[in-house]
């Protein structure tokens, strides 16, 4: 932000963050470094005077001076810890920057890339089509858990172990360690992977009363806390992560949106591929995520297309990121499917996660994320793009070795 202070101010203007200004928190950020200088010169002197004072009487000037040091500290440290709070909850409003060919603007902005498959019509809604074959119980979930919890039984609930299953077999072909993760996390993690802090009224994330913990909203959380604090030699990089876990999500501020059946609900499992690499990889591991979440959709056979996500939809962390939106028969149009997000050095920064290059010298590496499958969504297209005219559901062949063989469900 120092040696970039217009580009990190306005590329926060095209996400969306109108009130940030950071000239005040480059200002805050003088404030507190001059007051830990003061303290710092002040605990000197404090220890000068202390080190005088050693053995035998002390002299009246350097106890009175002791107590004037002592005054001047804690007067300064209240200080300064109140310009770190100041300076901390502003620097905490500063999203990441924008890379280079992110399209500037908001949702509506975002520009489609690629396109695979039909786009077919006339399908039975997945709601329907389930919950007439006892497959999936939203009625039961609200009357344990609330509105949007549900329960998958018989074929479905294996039909997405099969999704899980095969989407993981394919990941861990491609490079990726299979981690199972905390489903909680405490607030240093959720706040520095850019999911909103405690404090914020508007958060998506569920908070555990009385302690300093959260559930986490995707296993990007806890795969990035992972390393928190560490130096990576480089020659390890880049890291590929593949964590399966739930993922709990308020969906606040979802109205408007499409909120149908499995569509946006308040628990899922998820698969998460995650990668730490140096800055010179994280272009070309991008990529690489991508390609990896479209050749699991195109052997499922469910058509979609790729947009390259507009300035004003990333989100704070996200340097750059892509979609992919499936073409719903039901809709009529392409809905958000997975995503995969760059978050270049955003997250290392907060967390303190950095490479150690092989002369020696220390950086901050990147970060980056991708969907493998969203269980839910995964099982709402799959359900759409595979119904028989005798009702049954087709099994794409590439689930069935996860479905004993099952041709029809």
């Amino acid at each position: 932000m120092r040696d970039n202070a217009e580009k990190v101010q306005q590329d926060a203007i095209k996400k969306g963050y109108k009130n940030v200004s950071v000239s005040d928190v480059l200002k805050l950020d003088d404030e507190r470094r001059t007051l830990q200088q003061q303290v710092d010169e002040l605990r000197q002197k404090r220890n000068e005077n202390a080190a005088k004072m050693k053995g035998g009487r002390p002299e009246q000037s350097l106890i009175d001076e002791g107590k004037q040091i002592k005054i001047e500290l804690a007067e300064r440290e209240t200080y300064m810890a109140t310009a770190d709070a100041e300076f901390t909850k502003a620097m905490w409003g500063i999203p990441n920057t924008l890379g280079e060919d992110v399209p500037v603007g908001g949702e509506e902005d975002s520009v489609e890339i690629k396109k695979w498959g039909d786009q077919p019509t006339g399908a039975v809604d997945h709601l329907d089509y389930a919950t007439k074959r006892d497959w999936l119980d939203f009625e039961r979930g609200a009357k344990v858990a609330g509105a949007k919890f549900y329960y998958l039984k018989g074929d479905l609930a294996l039909l997405e172990n099969a999704i899980t299953q095969y989407a993981l077999d394919l990941v861990v072909k491609k490079g990726f360690t299979f981690m199972t993760v905390p489903n909680m996390v405490n607030s240093r993690v959720a706040t520095g992977t850019g999911f909103a802090p405690r404090s914020d009224s508007q958060s998506d994330e569920y908070f555990i009363e009385g302690e300093d913990l959260s559930l986490i909203a995707t296993a990007e959380m806890p795969l990035t806390g992972y390393h928190a604090d560490e130096i990576i030699d480089e020659e390890k990089l880049p890291l590929f992560y593949v964590g399966l876990s739930p993922s709990y999500r308020k969906e606040a501020g979802t109205y408007g949106k499409h909120t149908r059946g499995l569509f946006r609900v308040h628990q899922f499992n998820k698969l998460e591929m995650y990668a730490f690499t140096t800055p010179g990889q994280s272009k070309e591991v991008h990529e690489k995520i991508l390609a990896i979440e479209e050749e699991i959709w195109q052997s499922i056979g469910v058509p979609y297309h790729v947009i390259n996500i507009a300035s004003g939809d990333l989100g704070a962390p996200a340097a750059k990121k892509y979609d992919i939106e499936y073409w719903s028969p039901v809709d009529e149009m392409y809905r958000e499917l997975t995503s995969c997000s760059n978050c270049t050095d955003f997250q290392a920064r907060n967390l303190n996660i950095r490479v150690r290059r092989k002369d020696g010298t220390v950086e901050m590496l990147h970060t980056l994320n991708g969907t493998a499958v969203s269980l839910a969504r995964s099982l709402v297209a799959v359900i759409e793009h595979n119904q028989n005219e005798d009702g049954s559901l087709a099994v794409p062949e590439v689930l069935r070795p996860y479905l004993s063989g099952r041709e029809t469900l």
